[in-house]
């Protein structure tokens, strides 16, 4: 089982490192801000400092699940499920949060939210 949450883990933090990369590198490209919904060029280069800002929470987090899935992996299995446990238990609440703001960004939540909440769950019973 440790395994399969390992992966449900990795995927996530993968997940969420390729948000940081929208968010903190690409997001001036019209591919990027349309595929978050805003409305303009002019929309993305106002909200730029603050999606920089974002992708990098995004980014930590990823880390911080990764990390804690190469501490259990290598004995140390308490600070590994405790730093799995935290990053993905704040990626699942951040997805959450995201769902408050509108039913528009139900997919988005949902997407950002489920591996870690998969991840999450079965690392509880390892």
């Amino acid at each position: 089982m440790s395994v399969v949450a390992s992966v449900f883990v990795g995927l996530a933090a993968l997940l969420h490192v390729f948000i940081f990369v929208l968010e903190s590198v690409r997001w001036r490209e019209p591919a990027t801000w349309q595929r978050f919904g805003v409305a303009s060029q002019q929309d993305a280069d106002t909200t730029a400092s603050m999606a920089y800002n974002q992708g990098f929470y995004n980014l930590f987090l990823g880390v911080g699940a990764a990390l804690g899935v190469v501490l259990y992996a290598t004995g140390h299995e308490s600070a590994g499920r405790t730093l799995v446990l935290f990053s993905t238990a704040s990626m699942w609440l951040a997805a959450t949060v995201l769902i408050t703001t509108g039913r528009s960004y139900l997919r988005a939540a949902l997407t950002q939210g489920t591996l870690p909440f998969i991840g999450f769950v079965l690392f509880l019973f390892v």
